[in-house]
């Protein structure tokens, strides 16, 4: 039976808001028949918490400081591998439906003569995918990004005359005076959107990942169904606008102690226009209302997507991979949005289904093993066969894990963040060479080493809130330092040599394969040469 994987991927979906994961009021039925029917992991990071890094760490298999793409729009080199350049050669079909956020190279494609409408130009502007739909969700009436004519031209088709039914129909509502009331502003988060549940993205995207499947046939196919919700503008359709009235809405998670003497960077962060508006409660609150909403959607979405798979016949050959480009604050911490390293926003679902009959001991397990976004490369090209290429691939196949073979893959995670392009640098006086921070996670400390600050650290197992900041207290220097350690020893690591492999270099100079090739070093007469020429031959021989 022909292999397919679909890799689902929600924008900005918080790893706790899940009724797999213990929310106590958004149910989410589909997404736990999932985890149900695979593992759910529950201590999966991202590499990079916000959406363009940690979406190039997800689709390359390579930490930031490897692949380079530190921010959005930090184009991904030419020259990185990603998913499809390791599975075309295997057959598979990868393809997109939805965001990636990818920003092409085109100074490097320029300069290596690569046209961008060319076969090979196209698959590297698209971060290695066939755009079957890319619709990287944020289409303001501006020049910013790249609107998707398919959807204006679909929304224009089921009657919307608006010129950008994007902004104004699927991310607007409307006033009982006809006014149009835009999505942008998060006051308006309560609003329902103009559009109805079925024109909206998350369904329109659903029904185009569906025409995919169907015109992909029986050759084998990779999809990454890429939603662009819940990500903000905060807006959803009826049903969905009022089915989370406040009472629904968890405590939000801070302390005044927080803002007394917090950590530069951190303090700078709250400070931001983004964290101010989430202090407001009565804007905490229709956001909130409106996020949930956003994820009851794709609930319901994935449920039409389950039964489109069990039509079609490929339930049981079709590995699934849900989960998030990071999360987000929504208030939590003082802050809005995602980019520091709380779990609201480093922590993100993983949900995998492995259909084979070596997954049948572990499904409906939850796995504690810290895990990371680079490990889904790896993970879906070993479910394809294909080569563990350790020298470019930084992740770790999950197969392990899945099979119940092992019960951990790795001891840390790592988290990079560069916060150069944000004002919270410019307000610290930061260079921009200097604005990094780094997460290490060990399962139970969480270090954040700050260029040019002290560090913070987080004892999950006393604090799992992650209230109380212990980097400046002098009792814990010592697991600062032991930390510091470990964070040195991954960041010595071998990451830009990808173009020959651990086994390649173990096969150069064996046997005296240069000398014998000609170039003869070190040998003081040629009866030297003859003699170690022979002995090596009896070695291999051996």
């Amino acid at each position: 039976m022909t292999k397919n994987v679909l890799f689902i991927m929600c924008d900005q979906l918080r790893w706790d808001y899940l009724s797999c994961a213990g929310h106590p009021d958004l149910h989410t039925p589909n997404i736990d028949a999932l985890a149900q029917r695979g593992v759910r992991f529950d201590r999966a990071y991202v590499q990079s918490t916000i959406c363009g890094p940690s979406r190039m760490s997800f689709y390359t298999g390579r930490y930031v400081s490897s692949h380079g793409s530190t921010w959005n729009n930090v184009p991904l080199k030419v020259g990185e591998m990603t998913l499809g350049d390791h599975l075309r050669p295997l057959g598979v079909r990868t393809a997109l439906c939805g965001k990636t956020h990818m920003a092409a190279d085109v100074e490097g494609m320029k300069r290596l003569g690569l046209a961008p409408d060319s076969q090979i130009g196209a698959l590297v502007s698209e971060c290695g995918f066939e755009p079957y739909e890319r619709d990287d969700g944020l289409h303001p009436n501006s020049n910013y990004g790249t609107r998707n004519k398919n959807y204006d031209d679909y929304m224009k088709q089921r009657g919307w005359e608006d010129e950008n039914p994007w902004d104004s129909v699927a991310n607007s509502g409307e006033d009982d005076d006809g006014n149009i009331l835009s999505g942008w502003f998060l006051d308006n988060s309560d609003i329902a959107a103009r559009a109805p549940d079925e024109d909206s993205e998350t369904p329109y995207i659903t029904r185009r990942a569906m025409e995919f499947i169907r015109e992909a046939g029986d050759s084998p196919w990779c999809l990454h169904l890429s939603y662009i919700k819940p990500h903000w503008p905060y807006i959803v359709p009826a049903p969905y606008h009022d089915m989370y009235p406040t009472e629904t809405h968890m405590p939000v998670v801070r302390s005044e102690a927080e803002r007394e003497d917090p950590h530069p960077v951190f303090g700078a962060f709250m400070e931001e226009r983004v964290s101010k508006a989430f202090t407001n409660e009565t804007t905490r609150t229709k956001v909130i209302g409106a996020y949930m909403g956003l994820i009851k959607q794709i609930d319901d979405q994935m449920g039409e997507l389950m039964k489109f798979l069990d039509a079609q016949g490929l339930t049981d050959s079709t590995m699934i991979v849900f989960t998030s480009d990071h999360g987000d604050y929504l208030g939590d911490h003082w802050l809005g949005e995602k980019e520091l390293f709380h779990d609201p926003s480093s922590r993100i679902p993983l949900i995998v289904v492995d259909p084979s009959k070596e997954a049948d001991p572990t499904r409906g397990t939850v796995s504690t093993s810290l895990v990371e976004a680079i490990d889904v490369v790896p993970t879906i090209l070993d479910y394809f066969d294909g080569p563990q290429v350790d020298h470019i691939i930084e992740g770790r196949s999950l197969l392990p894990l899945l099979h119940g073979e092992r019960e951990t893959v790795k001891d840390f995670v790592i988290s990079e963040y560069d916060y150069s392009f944000r004002q919270a640098r410019r307000r610290l006086g930061v260079d921009v060479a200097d604005a990094k921070l780094t997460m290490l996670f060990d399962g139970r400390w969480k270090y954040i080493f700050s260029e040019g600050f002290r560090p913070m650290l987080f004892d999950l197992n006393a604090d799992p809130d992650e209230l109380d900041d212990l980097g400046g207290n002098p009792d814990f220097a010592g697991e600062c330092r032991r930390l510091e350690d470990l964070l040195f020893q991954w960041s010595r690591r071998t990451s830009q040599r990808t173009t020959m492999s651990n086994a390649q270099i173990e096969a150069r100079g064996v046997d005296l394969s240069e000398a014998k090739a000609g170039v003869v070093i070190g040998f003081a007469t040629e009866e030297d040469f003859r003699t170690a020429l022979a002995a090596a031959d009896v070695v291999k021989k051996e």
